[in-house]
């Protein structure tokens, strides 16, 4: 290949755009807005010694760019620019490496600042956004397996992105799949079952058994209210809650209403009175049994914990046992989701809705892609409008499409008392539903799960629910993160789980690693054998839903709640 090569001169321009990065990527930094901890204008220091060994491997690497790309060697191991458009064509396989390098470089930069780990943890989240936004693969001009499609598809695939694009721009949120194959109630939420009660935080669905004998004790599930309960009830294969009731459980689920305004004054309060403590007592009513088992999902846990303990605290005890999926109790530990909470943001979000409004559930949609913007935003503006591709139908990425809304009180009081403070885990700090709450008194049996790969609810911080819960526990670690590790049936066989058989809780979960073993497949069936152990006897099933006229079927299941839009 020859001096005058696409290869040569892209390696001059390279030279003169990145040889400028250090200076730009410092100012750029310099001008991050990190909120209270670093004022904008304040200067970031870098560790001279990171920073000197940056630049020698950030020359040394440009360098072996440059003279791959002279030779026709470029190699890129990105999935972003894995098809073949990108192979074939040097100067866009050759932006994707530089691209890559400097992406590297930037990291490097945020890794080299000297500051609070939670300012660094700013700038790299930052970092990461910008880098995730201005990949090559985003831009029609530089993506050239797009630009292959559109030769080929002669513009017709330009065509269908645009229209993609219209359709997106007027449902309000990029597709993540074709939302016109799924239907709650006909292919998602199949589960057959009945609304037996119904307030204005939420419907009670009762599960019609799938065997000749139940457990006398009851099992109800209390999903979060951030999204919709149907996450446990996808497909009939992957579903925990037809599992359950194959299994032999009364099972009841809470199916929170998606709020609209008529909701905006609700607190947290109300969520843990009006919402799982009312669930509890109807499902004790309805089954007539003193104790029930019960199970909280990532909020519905943390709303589930709240509700243990105003009962405890009134010297009630309904519930024999508990399980919390993906769970914060104790928010040290709060991932990613930390960048976001400082003293001023909580401040505004009280003075914003903290006496009434709506956190719009497309807003808190958008936050949580954003924490995978690769996977979870830039695939799709790629795929949808530059391809102009259709994507594949996919339950999960329907029911993440499908957001809720909070009400303003309860979002921000959950902020400042969970997130900011971490007040649940302090004795009597809490007055909720009028009691001060004491997790220590809850000495009830728990299964705490968490998964690996988590960046919701970290495994660290699922597992440190178990240095303040009392009572006789066990922790189960799953393999992927906070769906995919929880919605993931025995018939599958797919991931692995650890447990530790000598029921000892150290200190952190490194520590309790280290006496674990894996396990190939799902947790559910370690987990079904657990609650078996806390659900009594087994009695004759019942043969319809409900109770007499009080509790008697409302409407089938999913209930109209769930099919509310935000």
């Amino acid at each position: 290949m020859t001096s005058e090569s696409p290869w040569a001169e892209s390696a001059q321009q390279f030279q003169q755009i990145f040889g400028q990065s250090w200076s730009q990527a410092l100012q750029s930094f310099q001008k991050l807005d990190l909120g209270t901890q670093v004022p904008a204008a304040a200067p970031l220091k870098l560790s001279q010694t990171k920073l000197q060994a940056l630049q020698q491997q950030y020359l040394k690497e440009a360098q072996d760019l440059w003279a791959q790309g002279l030779q026709g060697t470029s190699q890129v191991k990105d999935k972003r620019f894995a098809g073949e458009g990108w192979a074939s064509n040097p100067v866009a396989a050759f932006s994707a490496a530089a691209y890559l390098l400097n992406a590297r470089t930037l990291m490097g930069l945020a890794e080299a600042v000297e500051a609070d780990e939670k300012t660094k943890a700013r700038i790299r989240f930052g970092v990461e956004q910008w880098m995730a936004a201005m990949a090559p693969s985003n831009f029609l001009a530089f993506n050239a397996e797009a630009q292959k499609k559109a030769i080929e598809t002669k513009g017709e695939s330009i065509a269908k992105g645009m229209q993609n694009l219209l359709h997106d721009i007027t449902q309000g949120h990029v597709s993540m799949t074709d939302e016109s194959l799924f239907e709650v109630g006909r292919n998602v939420a199949t589960t057959e079952g009945a609304v037996v009660y119904e307030n204005e935080l939420f419907q009670l669905l009762e599960y019609k058994p799938l065997t000749a004998k139940v457990y006398e004790r009851p099992f109800l599930l209390v999903p979060p209210c951030i999204n919709k309960f149907y996450i446990l009830d996808l497909q009939p294969e992957n579903s925990l809650i037809r599992y359950a009731v194959e299994q032999g459980h009364r099972t009841f689920v809470v199916s929170w209403r998606n709020p609209d305004d008529s909701l905006a004054h609700k607190t947290w309060d109300d969520y843990v009175e009006d919402g799982a403590m009312a669930a509890i007592d109807v499902v004790q009513n309805i089954t007539g049994s003193e104790q029930i088992n019960a199970l909280g999902f990532c909020v519905g846990g943390t709303i589930l914990s709240n509700a243990l303990a105003v009962l405890a605290a009134r010297g009630d005890e309904p519930v024999a046992s508990a399980t919390f999926l993906t769970t914060l109790i104790d928010f040290t530990d709060t991932g990613i989701l930390d960048v976001f909470i400082d003293e001023a943001f909580v401040k505004f979000r009280e003075m914003q809705m903290g006496k009434g409004g709506l956190m719009k559930g497309q807003d808190l949609a958008s936050t949580f892609s954003f924490l995978r913007p690769n996977d979870l935003v830039w695939n799709y503006v790629v795929g949808n409008y530059l391809k102009g591709e259709t994507p594949p139908p996919f339950d999960l990425l329907y029911w993440n499409s499908d957001s809720t809304n909070l009400p303003g009180p309860f979002y921000a009081w959950y902020l400042r008392n969970f997130y900011l403070e971490n007040n649940l885990v302090k004795p009597g700090k809490l007055t909720v539903c009028g009691e001060k709450l004491d997790l220590g008194s809850l000495d009830l049996p728990v299964y705490i799960y968490g998964s690996r790969e988590d960046h919701i609810v970290p495994a660290t911080a699922a597992y440190a629910s178990t240095q303040v819960l009392p009572g006789k526990k066990r922790f189960v670690m799953g393999a992927s993160g906070h769906i995919a590790g929880v919605i993931n049936p025995p018939a599958k066989g797919k991931r692995s789980h650890w447990i530790r058989a000598d029921g000892k809780f150290p200190a952190t979960l490194d520590q309790w690693l280290e006496g674990a073993t894996e396990h190939p497949g799902s947790w559910w069936t370690d987990w079904s054998g657990w609650l078996k152990g806390h659900a009594g006897k087994q009695i004759a099933a019942p043969r319809s839903y409900g109770k007499g006229t009080k509790f008697k079927a409302i409407e089938p299941a999913p209930g109209r709640y769930v099919k509310q839009k935000a």
